[in-house]
């Protein structure tokens, strides 16, 4: 027979285990779903299964005089359709009554939130992929992230000669590279020999207290950590007018719940759906961004 003090330990067999919390493991939120940052257009019930828009070309008017007969130099009306058609998306979970009855609540009541972080990381990852059909790409494999790329970015898109593109103008990009960013406006302040520098109120001061938030050249820079890092550590972001990339909704999204009696002792079937699809309405109003986006060490 043991002796000796009875502790947790000489116990340890009889002790519950409850689960005081669960939580789900955090990813990242992405932007490309959002209206500020894209042209969201609903396809309403009953127009089909595309959305379509007309583009009207430019007319060219001409100089003329007392003798000039208009009736010579008509000019003609022309258009063009841009058709996008949504399709659809869906994830499928099966949870048996045995398990909803026995797994602690707090992890039960994460489980349709799972389902619908699936769904939205798809979402962002198919607008992030209009940046790779860009038409022309700024800066280049293995280069910083400068100011001056974005402001040339945004340029080409407000003074373009084919058809000038409208704020807002948005910079969608990868954290590791917006560092770069915040790296060029910090430089040069060296808060211990110098702390003068970021008594000033200004930017510098912002950007070395907290992360870079708002507006460069004429750009609103968002973070987008669901941006994918090759092998070469090189990631694919974007400057680009919102009215660039249309994200055409389709059938509204929905979660269907069916009973699957015949599984397990009983069962329920989730699946949710989504309908959409995204689409660039002009190449001259996207450009990508190629840059390094090797993991931040300093």
């Amino acid at each position: 027979m043991p002796t000796g003090y009875t502790t947790t330990d000489a116990l340890a067999d009889s002790l519950p285990t409850v689960i005081a919390r669960a939580r789900i493991v955090r990813e990242q939120v992405g932007v490309m779903t959002s209206p500020r940052v894209v042209d969201l257009q609903q396809l309403g019930s009953g127009n089909g299964l595309s959305w379509k828009e007309i583009d009207m070309a430019k007319l060219t008017a001409a100089s003329i005089n007392q003798l000039t007969d208009m009736d010579d130099n008509p000019q003609q009306l022309s258009d063009s359709i841009r058709t996008i058609t949504p399709s659809q998306v869906g994830i499928h979970t099966l949870i048996t009554d045995q398990t909803a009855a026995k797994i602690s609540a707090n992890a039960f009541a994460q489980t349709g939130a799972l389902a619908q972080n699936a769904i939205q990381r798809k979402k962002d990852a198919d607008g992030l992929a209009v940046f790779a059909g860009a038409s022309t790409t700024l800066a280049a494999a293995g280069s910083a992230l400068t100011t001056g790329h974005i402001g040339a970015g945004a340029r080409r898109i407000t003074s373009n000669t084919t058809e000038p593109g409208s704020p807002p103008i948005n910079m969608v990009h990868h954290g590791f590279v917006i560092k770069d960013i915040e790296d060029e406006i910090v430089q040069g302040v060296n808060p211990t020999t110098a702390p003068e520098q970021l008594l000033s109120g200004g930017l510098s001061e912002a950007v070395y207290q907290d992360f870079f938030r708002g507006m460069i050249r004429g750009a609103q820079v968002f973070e987008d950590g669901n941006i994918t890092i090759d092998s070469g550590d090189d990631a694919r972001g974007a400057v680009f007018a919102r009215e660039a990339i249309v994200l055409v909704q389709g059938v509204a999204p929905r979660a269907v719940a069916v009973r699957k009696e015949n599984i397990g002792g009983g069962a329920t079937s989730v699946y949710i759906y989504d309908d959409f699809a995204y689409g660039e309405r002009t190449s001259v109003w996207l450009y990508a961004l190629l840059n390094d986006a090797a993991t931040p060490t300093s």
